[in-house]
């Protein structure tokens, strides 16, 4: 999943590469890579292929400030289901904590905390490595999620947002190119990376907000507890936590061995042990999920595609129909 959610991301920066005039196919070759490959992910990405798209962008562009600017023009729509969720957000404190809990998805250089503070709130980004500033790439990254955590709401909400506070943890170079996109003067070299905001912002209307389909991706499908997560058995509690995180498609192994603080390995056996493998577990999440949704008869069959992490209809289709024996769409109408 976060390789997919990482692929949507560079596609983007391929797109504002050709905005600039960069050829988005001199732009992979150099970074031994090749457009169909990230569209398709025939090919698993590896760290290096990812630094050098965004040092041969930095060398191509002429810009040392590329990520601030690529994170200035961004969208929503890049970031495929993680920008669905935020932009069903009910408000800008809402949108800004799912979106720090959907970050690993995207990078895992950082990671986003939000806290509130009585009369102001902040964003940290916090460096998954003491040597975060040695590192082009971390240092484009941060530039890039510092400055959409504030554009990502233009055109969301009827107010623009303009925070009170930006600190960068490292020297800055060209900080009146930096006050004009974050809309604030930075403080460079400081304790932390951290953007603070007015606490009035927190409970803004998203006039995108879609509040059934969060409830239900969110809270409709979560299940009753009817033992504390301890005495549950392992397959349970992975079962319960797809269900209750459906919002982010499907999910790996890895995703979820990370989650449960053991390695991939330990976690297989110990479903081996328990009688079930994670495929299985992940199929049967799935399948309750879809029947939920389709019983609902609030949404379309592609539409429900999409919110269990399907990129084509016609694979949860052909998944559906190996699961019950007819197509989500027979399903639905028979049901309903």
């Amino acid at each position: 999943m976060m390789e997919d959610q990482l692929r949507k991301l560079l596609m983007g920066l391929l797109a504002y590469a050709a905005q600039r005039d960069i050829s988005p196919e001199t732009l992979c070759r150099l970074s031994n890579i090749t457009i169909d490959e990230l569209q398709t992910g025939t090919r698993p990405l590896v760290a290096k292929q990812v630094g050098d798209l965004w040092l041969n962008a930095i060398h191509l562009s002429k810009d040392s400030l590329f990520g601030l600017h690529f994170g200035e023009s961004l969208q929503l729509s890049a970031l495929g289901i993680v920008g669905e969720i935020i932009k069903s957000s009910e408000t800008v404190g809402g949108a800004l904590t799912i979106a720090a809990s959907l970050t690993h998805l995207i990078t895992t250089a950082f990671k986003l905390e939000v806290k509130q503070h009585g009369t102001t709130f902040s964003v940290a980004f916090i460096p998954d490595s003491p040597e975060w500033q040695n590192s082009a790439t971390a240092v484009q990254t941060l530039d890039l999620l510092m400055v959409f955590v504030i554009h990502e709401l233009d055109g969301l909400m009827l107010k623009k947002i303009k925070p009170l506070g930006i600190h960068y943890a490292r020297a800055i170079d060209n900080p009146a190119e930096y006050e004009r996109v974050m809309r604030c003067q930075p403080v460079a070299e400081a304790a932390a990376n951290i953007i603070t905001f007015d606490q009035q912002y927190w409970n803004e209307r998203i006039i995108t907000a879609n509040y059934e389909l969060q409830s239900i991706l969110l809270q409709k499908v979560t299940p009753t507890k009817t033992a504390p997560a301890e005495k549950q058995s392992l397959k349970n509690r992975i079962y319960n936590y797809l269900l209750a995180n459906s919002y982010l498609g499907i999910v790996s192994l890895e995703d979820i061995a990370a989650n449960f603080n053991i390695s991939s390995r330990t976690l297989q056996r110990k479903l081996k042990e328990e009688g079930i493998n994670f495929q299985q577990l992940a199929d049967e999440a799935r399948k309750s999920l879809a029947i939920n949704y389709l019983k609902a008869g609030s949404y379309p069959v592609k539409e429900i595609s999409y919110m269990l992490g399907y990129n084509e209809l016609s694979a949860f289709t052909r998944t559906f129909k190996r699961w019950t024996g007819i197509t989500p769409a027979i399903y639905q109408k028979n049901y309903n």
